[in-house]
């Protein structure tokens, strides 16, 4: 277990209390508008820096395990995860009083073996990008978003990146999916844009557990925070509303 580097945003004495996990090669600071948004509605916001992400401290080993074993606290009122950070959460999650309720954005929570090849080359050609690179990438993207996302890029490591393919082969989590026994929102990306949770997989989610809700932000891909905020926002405060 290691102790994890932390972004606030909200009081400290706030009734409810919300944990972040970004995904791979980002950091805490890329929840900013969503901690913000959060924040504003009276909620208290910890977005963490996983192992070896941000100023996450390096590590041997990156299994979704050792990943959710440096979560802190407990009771949260909600945890919010982002792809990697999805399948973090939903490990995570086993942990007796954990969370109250999850929401996981466009989470990887099972790739075949043959994507996996593509997975980490992608994110390894991502770490030869400098900021005029990820504007190129992202241009629709807030210039907020493409700064941190730069920042934490410029901090990952491809030892980090390959560890946590490697270490997570066979990916796939969708077992312990089906174990959450609290509300969980699945926010997927558009599938005409790009996600990496397949409709189907969803579907059979939600039919295997009452507790799952399954939800697309249309024109959106594998960030729905960071490619529709406004619309994100909408549909996340909407359901923590009713749940």
């Amino acid at each position: 277990m290691l102790d994890l580097p932390t972004t606030h945003w909200g009081d400290p004495s706030s009734e409810r209390s919300a944990l972040l996990l970004h995904g791979l090669t980002s950091s805490g600071a890329t929840w900013w508008r969503v901690g913000e948004a959060l924040a504003s509605d009276g909620w208290f916001v910890t977005a963490v820096d996983l192992r070896g992400n941000g100023d996450g401290p390096v590590a041997t080993s990156y299994r979704f395990a050792d990943y959710a074993a440096d979560l802190p606290g407990r009771g949260w009122d909600v945890v919010i995860g982002h792809s990697l950070g999805g399948a973090v959460a939903v490990v995570a999650a086993a942990r007796p009083g954990f969370a109250k309720r999850i929401v996981l954005i466009d989470p990887a929570l099972a790739l075949d073996s043959s994507e996996l090849p593509e997975l980490l080359n992608g994110e390894l050609a991502e770490l030869t990008l400098d900021l005029e690179g990820f504007e190129k990438l992202r241009p629709t993207w807030d210039p907020v978003d493409v700064a941190h996302k730069s920042d934490a890029v410029s901090k990952a490591t491809a030892h980090m990146v390959e560890r946590t393919v490697a270490d997570n082969t066979p990916w796939n989590v969708l077992d312990e999916t089906v174990e959450i026994t609290v509300p969980t929102l699945i926010v997927g990306g558009d599938h005409a844009v790009y996600s990496m949770l397949p409709t189907e997989t969803a579907d059979a989610l939600v039919a295997a557990n009452a507790h799952i809700a399954y939800r697309v932000v249309p024109g959106a891909g594998h960030s729905p925070h960071r490619d529709r905020p406004d619309e994100t926002l909408s549909l996340l405060r909407e359901w923590l509303a009713a749940h």
